[in-house]
């Protein structure tokens, strides 16, 4: 799950660097290619909504940086609990002498 996470994490920072790319060879074009050209007013137009879809992919990875944090906290919490209970029923085995038979999953987290 973790590692599905870190994935996920690298396509939203290939897809900001991208769009960073593509911001720059369009603003490099417009300026070398059509300096007074009537069609500028465009490729403004599409240059300011290149920046406005990156702010929302930015906002987007911050949201998925916040989940993020709460998913690792919620695996050690799950972790710190499962291994507490594990340790209670050991203590509790040898107090009474008695062996309780039964199967855990291995939790892959």
């Amino acid at each position: 799950m973790e590692a599905e996470v870190d994935k996920l994490e690298l396509m939203f920072q290939k897809a900001d660097s991208d769009l960073d790319y593509l911001q720059y060879r369009l603003e490099y074009e417009v300026k070398t290619n059509h300096p007074h050209s009537a069609g500028e007013k465009n490729a403004v137009t599409v240059l300011k909504e290149l920046s406005a879809i990156k702010s929302r992919y930015q906002a987007l990875c911050a949201r998925f940086k916040a989940v993020s944090v709460e998913q690792k906290e919620t695996k050690s919490c799950i972790c710190a609990t499962l291994n507490k209970t594990m340790t209670m029923i050991q203590e509790l085995q040898k107090q009474t002498n008695l062996e309780v038979m039964f199967s855990v999953y291995r939790l892959e987290l």
